[in-house]
């Protein structure tokens, strides 16, 4: 059997805007020595986080391909470790790959390398600097109108000591130096492991006979590894603030209504800034299109110096006719729809509305998506009664009819977490206590 080389690839990529100015970088690091082989970034234009983050995945793999053109037979194992929980799992085959802008550039990763030689590996934001830090660079000098240069790149110089990888063992800190340098030790190395002469160092290479015993099984992650995945994705979900239908209890959706923050909910939302700010804990802003959670985001958004992410999964459920109206009002109008809708999670408001079935559908989707861009991180969510409390609910696990022995208020917080092995912890429900 023919030795075999390891390299780590580690790669991230980000949007200003998600989807906007966007860019990537990667670093090949040798684990034995922690030196960098070969760094790549660059500027991509507009598009979104996840096409960014799979750009850089492809651009390490393509950049370790070019250290070692011959690693076509087998000769070469790459372990590739991502921030990019989605990336990370859809490569390893335990997430589907459904928006059509990943699929090829899933399929175009996936043929760098025969599949067999590569491993994924999910690692915390922070453990990620150098590939973050390139993408940085990549996005500020397309900014300026040019193009990363390799020369003016700094990067390097803020990457962290480098922690164990899987079966690679423990990697030593970075040096800072010549990559090529770094890179021709590492063919010597590979040379000498085929000849069986001795290395670059004079270290005689190895022909135990366990290395005939193939590459050591990676270590369980995903859904089948242990309970401890790593910090969760913690979601503060906020409902927005009051508007004129609030108390008056009508049904505000996403069917035609969109009513702005009355003056007591822009109150409402200075104080759930201040509280937020005083946390330190927000990292993230993502909210609802309609009006008065866009407004009450802003505010947020304003006072921790943030931006906000628009996410459709994330709007009111479509109240259909019953939109503006007061429970007293559809009871009158439509009260054969409204006793089917209080009992049955699949019967839609009148006139065309979402059952409360079809929200937890896109709900349960927006909740995914956002748990695997933002693994690791605290996102302050800015949604509305039904997708506040459907994800409380498919957290707990309870039934639709819970969803009627739920009291939301204006402005309150509650707050969940998502963990890599698919558990969900509620932590907080209805909070308004900085309200007061």
């Amino acid at each position: 059997m023919t030795s075999s080389h390891q390299l780590v690839v580690e790669a991230d990529g980000g949007s200003r805007g998600n989807p906007g100015p966007a860019g990537y970088g990667a670093v090949v690091v040798d684990p034995a020595t922690g030196e960098t082989l070969a760094e790549a970034a660059e500027y991509i234009g507009i598009a979104t986080n996840n096409v960014a983050e799979y750009r850089g995945l492809i651009a390490g793999l393509r950049a370790a391909k070019a250290l070692f053109p011959e690693a076509a037979d087998g000769s070469v194992r790459v372990h590739v470790r991502m921030d990019s929980k989605l990336v990370v799992e859809q490569m390893s085959g335990r997430w589907k790959i459904k928006h059509p802008d990943m699929k090829p550039l899933a399929a175009e990763a996936a043929t760098v390398f025969p599949p067999s030689a590569v491993t994924y590996e999910w690692m915390p934001r922070e453990r990620n600097k150098h590939a973050d830090r390139l993408a940085n660079e990549a996005m500020d000098a397309g900014r300026r109108g040019e193009q990363w240069e390799p020369s003016a790149s700094t990067a390097g110089l803020d990457a962290p000591a480098r922690p164990a990888v899987g079966e690679f063992g423990d990697v030593p800190p970075r040096e800072v130096g010549d990559a090529s340098a770094g890179a021709a030790k590492v063919r010597a190395a590979l040379a000498a492991a085929r000849t069986g002469s001795t290395d670059a160092s004079g270290a005689a290479a190895s022909h135990a006979p366990e290395a005939d015993a193939g590459p050591a099984a990676a270590p369980r992650r995903g859904w089948a590894a242990a309970p401890d995945m790593g910090a969760p994705a913690t979601f503060l979900l906020l409902r927005h603030g009051e508007t004129a239908l609030t108390p008056e209890k009508r049904f505000s959706g996403s069917g035609g209504t969109d009513p702005e923050l009355s003056a007591t909910g822009r109150e409402q939302a200075e104080r759930a800034a201040a509280h937020f700010a005083a946390l330190g804990t927000v990292q993230e802003i993502v909210s609802s299109p309609l009006r008065r959670c866009r407004e009450t985001a802003g505010a947020v958004a304003a006072r921790l110096g943030l931006d906000v992410t628009i996410d459709e999964g994330l709007r009111e459920t479509d109240f259909g006719a019953w939109e503006g109206l007061s429970f007293a009002e559809v009871r009158e109008r439509y009260a054969s729809d409204l006793t089917t809708w209080l009992t049955d999670p699949q019967a839609a408001p009148t006139g065309g509305g979402e059952s409360f079935v079809e929200v937890a559908d896109r709900v349960a989707v927006a909740r995914d998506r956002l748990a695997a861009a933002y693994a690791g991180r605290t996102v302050l969510l800015v949604s509305h009664v039904t997708p506040v409390k459907t994800l409380v609910r498919l957290a707990l696990g309870a039934p639709p009819e819970s969803m009627f022995r739920m009291e939301l208020a204006a402005a309150s917080l509650s707050e969940v977490a998502y963990y890599a092995d698919g558990n969900a912890s509620v932590r907080l429900f209805n909070d308004t206590s900085y309200l007061r």
